[in-house]
């Protein structure tokens, strides 16, 4: 495994909101990560290399209760202010709870995230922009 832990957190730290999170992909891509699943529930997130060795960060937060109802068309609204830098984590996965969403995949090969309900299903993919 290339990559530690503390390396992740420390690039997690310099993001202060979505609108960071294309800088903090690359670089966490160019130390070696595959991709990662971030749960909404307590914010642990697991990160992979190319080989599926993992490393996670524990929880994050005091747990979060996740909708059994998806609401897709608000999510997308909080998902945009957040994307646009007018929400910190913390707010924006308490806004995943509130709207049904589970957690998320990043793909650092194809570049993708994956929204994913409490039983598993995909429910919005988006392109990461380059930097």
């Amino acid at each position: 495994m290339k990559f530690t832990i503390d390396e992740i957190k420390a690039e997690h730290q310099k993001v202060k909101s979505g609108a960071d999170f294309p800088q903090y992909i690359q670089t966490i891509k160019n130390l070696g990560v595959s991709y990662y699943n971030a749960y909404v529930k307590d914010g642990n997130t697991e990160y992979f290399d190319n080989e599926d060795h993992s490393v996670s960060t524990g929880a994050k937060y005091e747990p979060l209760r996740v909708s059994e109802v998806t609401n897709l068309n608000q999510f997308r609204v909080r998902l945009q202010l957040h994307q646009q830098g007018g929400t910190d984590y913390l707010t924006f996965c308490k806004d995943c709870a509130n709207n049904g969403i589970e957690g998320w995949k990043v793909d650092l090969s194809t570049m993708s995230c994956t929204y994913f309900d409490k039983v598993g299903n995909s429910v919005l993919v988006e392109q990461i922009p380059s930097v």
